[in-house]
């Protein structure tokens, strides 16, 4: 009998490996990210564009979910340097509870995490520029790179320490 996606023991279990997902949520793009499935190395998957109205994106994501069979995904908190919320950090509690749910009504496994994400574009964006990349050139894949940057920390953070790093947010929101 085959397994599900998000079934058996990657299933956002703290100590199995299991590919990861990361998404860096903007006000236009959503940046994707993915492990491989020993969660090791993270790569850019795809940029999405933001669909609050009938939720492309989010379905998209919930499809790459599936295909990858993903045990978690992370979702990038923009808190301000000094850690307070913004409305970017309201939005993207909003997309992380959106994408909880949806995950849950597809009969997914895959958990849901906010992890902080302060400078992760900045760092991208400079990371990009450091590979010779002109800044005007980086809009089609700056999302992509913040979400690899998320995912890079996320995945340090999960090795060092033996748990899903972030808050976990559940179906209903909380």
């Amino acid at each position: 009998m085959a397994e599900e996606p998000g079934d058996g023991p990657t299933a956002g279990e703290p100590g199995r490996a299991g590919v990861r997902l990361a998404v860096d949520v903007g006000e236009a793009r959503v940046g994707v990210a993915a492990s491989d499935p020993d969660a090791l190395v993270a790569t850019p998957v795809m940029t999405l564009r933001r669909d609050p109205r009938r939720g492309s994106d989010l379905r998209m994501l919930t499809r790459i979910a599936a295909d990858r069979g993903a045990a978690a995904v992370y979702v990038g908190l923009p808190l301000s340097l000094s850690g307070e919320e913004t409305e970017s950090t309201r939005k993207a509690r909003e997309y992380a509870a959106a994408a909880a749910g949806r995950f849950a009504a597809a009969g997914l496994g895959t958990t849901v995490h906010l992890v902080d994400e302060r400078l992760s574009t900045v760092s991208a964006a400079q990371k990009m520029r450091d590979s010779g990349v002109a800044s005007r050139d980086q809009r089609e894949a700056i999302d992509q790179a913040a979400a690899v940057e998320i995912l890079t920390q996320a995945l340090e953070i999960r090795a060092a320490q033996g748990v899903e790093p972030g808050a976990p947010v559940d179906a209903s929101g909380g």
